[in-house]
């Protein structure tokens, strides 16, 4: 049970204390930011996982699955230098070792010597010497499933990012699962908790069903933000506007509230529109007074990267979010433009 925190909370330190949930590759981009306007930063991280060399570890070796754990690691690292390139590092061939990173085999080989996740993660967050802390959501070993329109039940992360039909709703096995404490002091220490940007049923979602992280975030005084996605995502949210993303998120977690929903509106070239459109990508929609409606302030701002693919931008993101850690923001305003 969390404790709710207590009104005569210490005045906020110089930096804003953050916290971000999520998984995937929108995890490790926003960590890119958030670290350039604070070194007091939380990642809270999906262990969902079960597809590529995470899924082979996990289950070969019985630990849980480190590739999101070690994106985080690298892109909180001082310096993104030769050391955090050999994390990244994937091995291209060998029985074995193809499709394995160093990164993963290194956090692999610290939990066995140490005999704990816990203490393999913070001995790989030591060797690249980061800013913050890394912490999976829990540390039991649990199973992602999802339950279609079609009413069958599909088991494990990466058959559920297959899907063919859509998605009604996730739950984990066990569905008791215990949090990591640090991650639930996190929050309810922090001045800012940032959900998203990320796979909306295996990476965001996952993290919020463990009942005491949902609980703490509700306790929680801080400014809470939902980053929602810029492109849908086939198999997980085709055809999803914002408002539908928020709404999967609140109906998942009874009780969560939000008070910031950050929406992308800049365009997307038309060369990137046809190219996700092969793929059965859209850019996610919005209405700014439905989602208003559903008691959020909607911030709509050009958050995006161009290049071969359509992906938020670390330092753009950034610049909106310190803003948001500003004393005058601590109370809600009208819905504000690009």
């Amino acid at each position: 049970m969390v404790a709710r925190q207590s009104s005569s909370r210490k005045r906020r330190k110089s930096h804003p204390r953050v916290v971000v949930i999520g998984g995937g590759t929108g995890l490790s981009t926003l960590l890119r930011g958030v670290k350039t306007y604070t070194p007091d930063i939380t990642a809270v991280v999906t262990v969902a996982d079960d597809g590529g060399s995470s899924g082979r570890l996990r289950k070969e070796m019985g630990i849980l699955p480190p590739g999101d754990i070690r994106n985080c690691i690298v892109a909180l690292a001082e310096e993104e230098s030769l050391m955090s390139s050999l994390f990244q590092y994937r091995f291209q061939q060998g029985e074995g070792l193809k499709g394995h990173s160093i990164g993963n085999l290194l956090i692999a080989a610290l939990t066995d010597i140490s005999g704990d996740f816990l203490t393999a993660i913070r001995q790989a967050s030591k060797i690249l010497k980061i800013k913050g802390r890394v912490y999976p959501s829990t540390t039991e070993k649990v199973v992602l499933l999802a339950e279609l329109d079609n009413n069958t039940i599909v088991e494990g992360q990466s058959r559920i990012m297959r899907s063919e039909h859509p998605i009604k709703r996730v739950f984990l096995r066990p569905r008791e699962v215990s949090p990591v404490p640090e991650a639930v002091q996190a929050l309810m220490e922090a001045d800012q908790i940032i959900i998203g940007p990320g796979s909306l049923f295996t990476s965001i979602i996952p993290n919020l069903l463990i009942p005491d992280i949902a609980e703490a975030i509700g306790a929680s005084r801080a400014q809470k933000i939902y980053v929602c996605n810029v492109m849908t995502q086939p198999g997980e949210t085709n055809g999803y506007r914002a408002e539908d993303h928020l709404s999967k998120l609140l109906e998942h977690c009874p009780g969560l509230t939000l008070d910031i929903v950050m929406v992308n509106n800049s365009p997307i070239p038309r060369r990137l529109r046809e190219a996700y459109a092969l793929e059965g990508a859209v850019a996610v929609d919005f209405d700014s007074s439905r989602l208003e409606e559903m008691g959020v302030e909607v911030i709509l701002k050009d958050v995006v990267n161009f290049s071969n693919f359509v992906r938020h931008d670390p330092l753009k993101l950034a610049r909106v979010l310190k803003k948001l850690t500003e004393p005058e923001r601590s109370a809600p305003c009208p819905s504000l433009g690009k």
